[in-house]
C-alpha cells in the first residue's frame, strides 16, 4: 500500500524546510500532526436511532468504525441520564488520518457556500479545532440518505509547543485560514 499524497508532501517537502527553519537536529523535534479526532454530538431528547445515525455517517466520514459516546452524570434540566447514548466520535492516525486531512481540506472545506477561510484561532498548544455546522459537506454523505443536518467538531492535534508553530504546520499543509483582517482594511484604507 503506497502512502497518502500528504504524508509523502509532508515527508518530503515541509519537514526539510521546517528543520531548516527551525534549525532542528533531528525529525521528531519538528511539529507534526499527530491525530485528528472528529466529534459529534445528538440531542438527548431524540430517540436512539439518530444517535446509530450520527455514528454511521461519522464512521462513513472517516472511514473507520465511530465510538458511541455516552452521558457521564445525569442532568435533569436537560433530561439526561448517566450513561445515555449522547454522541459519536472517532481517533484517526497514521494513513487514514493523512487521508482525512486531504479530503477534508481539498474537497469539503471548499464545497461549504462563501466559504472565506477558517478562524486564527488555536488552543495555546498548537492545537486547532474546526466547527462544521453541516456535515453534508463531505461526499461521503448523500444528501437523501440524511434525514438531518448534523455539526462535528473536528481536532487536529499537533506536536507542536505553541500556537506560532501549529499554525506554521497547519498552513504549510493547506488549512485555509482567514487573513487578518486588520491587515485587509488597512489595504483598503490606503
Amino acid at each position: 500500500m503506497s502512502k497518502p499524497k500528504l504524508q509523502s508532501v509532508y515527508q518530503e517537502t515541509i519537514l526539510p524546510d521546517l528543520m531548516k527553519e527551525k534549525g532542528y537536529k533531528n525529525t521528531l523535534q519538528a511539529p507534526r500532526l499527530t491525530k485528528v479526532v472528529i466529534n459529534t454530538g445528538v440531542s438527548a431528547s431524540l430517540d436512539k436511532a439518530a444517535v446509530e445515525e450520527a455514528a454511521r455517517d461519522v464512521s462513513s466520514i472517516a472511514g473507520q468504525k465511530a465510538v458511541i459516546t455516552r452521558a457521564r452524570k445525569s442532568i435533569s434540566n436537560f433530561k439526561l441520564r448517566e450513561g445515555m447514548p449522547i454522541g459519536a466520535k472517532v481517533t484517526l492516525r497514521g494513513a487514514r488520518m493523512w487521508e482525512f486531512v486531504y479530503r477534508c481540506l481539498n474537497i469539503a472545506l471548499p464545497n461549504i457556500r462563501d466559504f472565506r477561510g477558517v478562524p486564527n484561532k488555536l488552543d495555546g498548544s498548537g492545537n486547532y479545532t474546526l466547527g462544521v455546522s453541516d456535515h453534508t459537506i463531505f461526499p461521503e454523505i448523500s444528501t437523501d440518505g440524511s434525514r438531518r443536518n448534523m455539526g462535528m467538531d473536528i481536532t487536529f492535534v499537533t506536536s507542536a509547543d505553541n500556537d506560532a508553530d501549529g499554525h506554521n504546520l497547519l498552513s504549510r499543509l493547506g488549512m485555509p485560514f482567514r487573513k487578518n483582517q486588520s491587515a485587509e482594511s488597512d489595504a483598503q484604507a490606503a
